[in-house]
């Protein structure tokens, strides 16, 4: 069995964003010169994630109102987590709805994904660096 792993670094202008990593996970998958396995791609942050869906602007507007109403960020001081002197429960929150990582299957080489599905990295507390594991395991 081989294995690749690649890390992928994000420091967003914004507290909250979605971005599609697909072509880079996609490129470290051919990197790897594995033809039939796995690759996990993990969100290594506690006020991150990430997750598959479609890559339809309309939709992560949606996202982003939804989880608002479901952990809104302000006012902060609604949270027990905050009174540690941070100002993030809110993106913990919205973290565990959105998923810490996927798995995604490989064949001939290639991501084996259903129609639109593409892997974006969510952040929720922004402004600061974090990384994103590419792990590639399989033949």
């Amino acid at each position: 069995m081989k294995s690749k792993t690649e890390y992928l670094m994000f420091n967003t202008s914004s507290r909250r964003a979605f971005i599609n990593i697909t072509p880079s996970v996609r490129k470290v998958v051919e990197e790897s010169k594995i033809k039939e396995g796995l690759c996990l791609v993990n969100a290594m942050h506690i006020t991150a994630s990430v997750f598959i869906n479609d890559d339809e602007s309309g939709l992560h507007e949606d996202f982003d109102t939804w989880l608002e109403k479901l952990a809104s960020h302000s006012p902060t001081q609604q949270y027990k987590h905050n009174k540690t002197g941070e100002d993030n429960a809110d993106a913990h929150l919205k973290r565990q709805i959105m998923g810490r990582e996927v798995v995604v299957a490989i064949t001939n080489g290639k991501i084996d994904f259903g129609p639109w599905e593409q892997i974006f990295y969510g952040e929720f507390d922004g402004r600061r660096n974090k990384r994103v594991l590419i792990k590639v395991i399989g033949e």
